[in-house]
């Protein structure tokens, strides 16, 4: 659910664009340029260079007009196809002799004159506007786009931009699309009456400085105009191409057609630049070189040249997605080159269709991948899915020269990686949480280590399976408890518990519940414990033995010792949560639990401290002494059961045990074949050399009975117990 709303969301962050996530998406546009885009090899355009070496040796700029005359002279003389000059010649120029003359006049009444100055050397502007009329030279101007209280100049001469619209029903004019000015600063009209032509050299970055686009047309007045690059390149196929076809759509401007060449434009008109490297990657030329004729003239043969300058002190400098200091001139020089090279970036009307659908596509995949594959894959999952976006988008920009951006998509992707993985993670620590809650208090630290581990290899919604039950209960409590207050009951159960349960769950069981003063617990889940049924008894060994420390302590406090009966049988149990939606208990069902409970049961009938059922001792080691107890048939069980109690080696009257028990099991052969007289002899002896062994006097007292009644055919030897 959180991946979805997460995809919706960057869904509706693509269609919105945030300031701060388009600057992003620009930054990641760079990189792919800075990966895709292709050196130059054969260029039709050449810079001269107003450089630092030029204002070096001719002076600070801006330079008289008959210097940039004769510098436009020599340009032409080699042989340039056209000249676009990317320099504002907005003012008369303030060097010419007349200009001179006028100032001193107005602010020193001084006459001056220019003898054997040649009258047209007395007008910089005039001399230069001639040059201007002598080949294809085009012009830069500025437009400005904020209304302010710059006095507007006179814009009537200023050449628009003849184009031939195609569109279709529904769409309007490129005005209704293009960048629309306010005001202009053009060329001197004089100067601008002889160009072959003229174009705006605005280049407008996007918010983070980064020039990666020019508008090719702009709006002012109504009519439109064309940027300087664009100008100069109509100005060189002038004659040999109609006028250029603007196709509109209903969403904006989708190209323009010059020529043969297509060239794909936004909706206001704007170029994605192909830029080939950073600045200096076009063949520049000093302009000081070309004054001295320190130049190879083959550089400008049939070249379209721009005029510029990258002199840091005149402040053209742009900031491209490959060079912070990218000469201002190089963009004109690097848009005429990629139309003539048909070298263009596109970004089709389908691109923001198919980004919003790699959207959702990859949300709604990393949505199920990463939410349910294994926490190990989530990251090789993510890698996969980014980098296939990732480079997808640099085969398309590099093949296909198509900007396909994979921003958001990727975007998508690791806010689903990184939320989705926090949600598992939350979630894993509260499921680890309810596990340790839920087992910490009845299993041993390994256990509920284990289950938080692997939680797969256990189950709570219940399982059958084979399992160890035990039963411990205090004897004759009710009566003990009647000389004791409830606080001091409440204090003697406390003390007595607390190593009861710390040596079930050292041995790994786990404990279900405390039925008065009654502990039952269990081995085998909710992990599997190997050897379960001999961990059960050694737990019940250890609670016994933890008696006697026990019973000192009570003495002191309560004035009474205790003993106790544990029951511990082996069997098949339903094992799980069991109770109701809200309230349930993990614990376990069956008759082998009750089997268990009957066991505790008859540890003070048989007069032992714990019985384990014959079942178990298979499971227990051979170097363990048994002894047969009987064979029962307990209140509310049909089906007989062997049962019998178990003594540890090791004891210090171990071989005394031994013997003892030698001579039981060959009195209690006796009683099986019913040869009463004889067993009753032997169990006789073993009760007056074993007195506190009451199982001796229950089977001497077996043999006299049935020696008086014998029992009836088909006795098989089976004791059934009437009470719990």
């Amino acid at each position: 659910m959180a991946g979805l709303v997460l995809t919706l969301t960057f869904c509706c962050l693509y269609v919105i664009k945030p300031a701060y996530f388009q600057l992003l998406e620009n930054k990641l546009y760079d990189v792919f340029i800075s990966q895709t885009h292709k050196n130059l090899s054969d260029s039709r355009v050449t810079i001269v260079d107003i450089d630092e070496y030029s204002i070096q040796r001719f002076g600070q700029w801006p330079w008289p007009r008959y210097r940039v005359a004769l510098l436009l002279k020599k340009i032409q003389a080699a042989g340039a196809l056209v000249i676009g000059c990317d320099i504002l010649f907005g003012e008369p120029d303030a060097t010419s002799p007349s200009v001179l003359q006028k100032n001193l006049k107005q602010d020193l009444q001084l006459n001056m004159g220019f003898t054997g100055l040649p009258p047209k050397l007395m007008d910089n502007d005039q001399l230069f506007a001639d040059v201007l009329g002598t080949g294809p030279f085009v012009l830069g101007y500025f437009f400005y786009f904020q209304k302010g209280d710059m006095r507007q100049r006179d814009s009537s001469t200023l050449p628009a931009l003849k184009v031939s619209l195609v569109s279709g029903p529904g769409t309007g004019g490129p005005w209704d699309y293009l960048v629309s000015a306010q005001k202009v600063i053009p060329p001197l009209p004089i100067l601008l009456d002889k160009a072959f032509g003229a174009g705006y050299m605005n280049a407008e970055t996007d918010s983070d400085g980064v020039l990666r686009s020019v508008p090719l047309m702009i709006d002012f007045k109504g009519r439109i105009y064309p940027h300087l690059s664009l100008a100069t390149l109509l100005a060189a196929l002038k004659g040999q191409i109609p006028n250029p076809i603007v196709k509109m759509t209903s969403s904006g401007i989708e190209s323009m057609k010059i020529g043969d060449t297509i060239v794909p434009l936004s909706r206001n008109g704007a170029m994605l630049i192909n830029y080939k490297g950073p600045g200096f990657t076009y063949p520049f030329v000093p302009a000081a070189r070309i004054l001295e004729d320190e130049f190879n003239p083959g550089t400008l043969q049939g070249k379209v040249v721009f005029v510029g300058s990258s002199a840091a002190g005149l402040m053209d400098i742009r900031v491209s997605p490959l060079d912070d200091n990218f000469p201002g001139v190089e963009v004109n020089a690097t848009i005429v080159d990629n139309i003539l090279n048909q070298d263009f970036i596109h970004r089709p009307d389908w691109a923001p269709g198919l980004e919003l659908i790699l959207i959702l596509a990859w949300g709604l995949i990393s949505t199920l991948c990463i939410g349910w594959a294994d926490a190990r894959l989530t990251l090789p999952v993510a890698l996969v899915l980014g980098g296939v976006v990732w480079y997808g988008g640099i085969w398309s920009l590099k093949e296909q020269q198509t900007w396909v951006s994979p921003f958001f998509p990727m975007l998508v992707l690791m806010a689903n990686f990184s939320v989705l993985n926090f949600f598992k993670f939350w979630f894993s620590e509260k499921k680890k949480k309810f596990y340790r809650t839920a087992f910490s208090k009845y299993v041993s630290k390994a256990v509920v280590d284990q289950i938080i581990e692997s939680p797969e290899k256990m189950s709570l919604e219940g399982e059958e399976k084979e399992m160890s039950i035990m039963f411990a209960d205090i004897r004759n409590f009710s009566t003990m408890s009647e000389s004791l207050t409830s606080t001091q009951v409440t204090m003697l159960l406390n003390d007595y518990f607390t190593p009861m349960t710390k040596s079930i769950i050292k041995h790994q069981g786990t404990l279900d519940k405390f039925i008065g003063d009654a502990v039952m617990c269990f081995w085998n889940a909710p992990l599997d414990v190997k050897n379960h049924q001999e961990k059960a008894v050694r737990a019940g060994f250890e609670m016994l033995n933890s008696l006697e420390a026990l019973n000192k302590k009570f003495k002191e406090k309560f004035g009474i010792q205790i003993d106790i009966g544990i029951g511990i049988h082996s069997g098949r149990c339903r094992v799980g949560n069991m109770g109701t939606a809200d309230l349930f208990d993990y614990t376990l069902i069956g008759d082998n639990v009750n089997l268990a409970s009957r066991l505790e049961g008859l540890t003070k009938y048989y007069g032992v401290r714990l019985i384990v059922s014959q079942s178990m001792t298979g499971h227990l080691p051979a170097t363990w002494l048994f002894q047969e107890l009987d064979q029962v048939r307990v209140k509310g069980k049909i089906k007989p059961v062997g049962i019998c109690t178990v003594f540890l080696p090791g004891k210090k009257n171990e071989a005394h045990l031994k013997t003892e028990i030698d001579a039981y099991e060959k009195a209690l052969s006796l009683y099986k074949n019913q040869r009463f007289l004889d067993a009753e002899e032997l169990f006789n002896a073993l009760v007056l050399q074993y007195p506190h062994r009451k199982i001796h006097a229950i089977y001497r007292d077996r043999c006299t009975i049935f020696l008086k009644n014998p029992p009836e055919d088909g006795w098989d030897g089976v004791f059934t117990h009437t009470t719990k």
